[in-house]
């Protein structure tokens, strides 16, 4: 248990870092969406 927490924890700590800030991961989140709603778009 303790060894998932821990790579859950580290995972985390990976993502947000790479971001920066909380704005950073917004915009990444935006930017997922975007695209996928540009796929779809596209599929029709």
């Amino acid at each position: 248990m303790r060894k998932l927490l821990f790579m859950a924890v580290l995972a985390g700590g990976l993502t947000l870092s790479a971001c920066n800030t909380v704005e950073g991961l917004g915009r990444d989140v935006s930017s997922a969406g975007d695209t996928v709603a540009d796929t779809a778009d596209d599929a029709k």
